[in-house]
């Protein structure tokens, strides 16, 4: 799959848990901000940012890439949020 690079970004999943409710929650709380769609994609499943049921379906373990995508450049601010928070190991411990 193609990315357009300006409306995407690539990250790495870094926390002991990977993405669990929590996380889910966090992401979506920023996700259902943007004036259209923000995805998530691990490769194997494309999921709606905005939805917990649906990001917790792409099973984003510890090690995890993961394509944060948004739909308009309005958004992009957005990703960009859900970027820190996933770099930043949803504010868990890290086991680097």
């Amino acid at each position: 799959m193609t990315y357009n690079t300006l409306l995407s970004r690539k990250v790495t999943i870094i926390n002991d848990l990977g993405i669990h409710a929590r996380p889910a929650a966090m992401i979506a709380k920023l996700a259902q901000k943007a004036d259209k769609t923000v995805w998530i994609d691990s490769g194997d499943n494309k999921a709606d940012a905005s939805s917990i049921i649906d990001i917790l379906s792409i099973g984003g373990h510890k090690g995890s890439i993961l394509m944060l995508e948004v739909e308009s450049e309005n958004d992009i601010h957005i990703i960009d949020s859900i970027l820190q928070l996933i770099k930043n190991g949803f504010g868990e411990n890290i086991d680097e």
